[in-house]
């Protein structure tokens, strides 16, 4: 992995099993976000489409990453998860496969996201569901979200729009 590449350096599944080739995001800000669909953040989700819907495309993208590593709280297949995330919110933002985004499985997207050593800025504790994480249009990581923060607070528009 180059660090210079940041994110752009990788390649993930979609949710229906497409490669994603996140180098196609260069030049763009990207919010990634784990989420899942039995936390009490789930709500959220309203906010992220919200959010989505207001920015315009070839700035901003917003990244659904599936994980059941908090509280047992996305236990779903991606097929499942895909089908409760379009009737229940209409999701339309690009959804990942379900990956590992702490612990021993920790996929390397995440590796990179949250390891000083790899990311160059900072290590970053994933402390919870809907932990949301800044990344510049050079795919460079700036900074990590509360999980209670909504999307649509002024800290996250305030950086997209800066």
């Amino acid at each position: 992995m180059d660090s210079v590449k940041g994110i752009h350096g990788f390649t993930v599944k979609t949710i229906n099993g497409q490669d994603f080739d996140l180098a196609q995001l260069e030049g763009k800000k990207v919010l990634v976000v784990n989420v899942a669909s039995e936390c009490g953040l789930t709500p959220q989700y309203e906010q992220l489409e919200e959010l989505y819907s207001a920015t315009n495309r070839e700035e901003f993208e917003i990244i659904g990453v599936p994980a059941n590593n908090f509280g047992g709280q996305e236990p779903g297949t991606n097929e499942e998860i895909a089908s409760f995330c379009n009737s229940n919110f209409g999701t339309t933002f690009p959804m990942m496969a379900k990956i590992s985004v702490t612990g021993n499985d920790q996929h390397e997207l995440y590796q990179y996201l949250t390891k000083h050593s790899l990311n160059g800025v900072a290590d970053i504790e994933m402390v919870w569901n809907f932990q949301k994480i800044l990344v510049d249009e050079n795919g460079q990581l700036v900074k990590t979200v509360h999980p209670k923060t909504l999307p649509i607070d002024d800290e996250i528009v305030n950086w997209i729009n800066g």
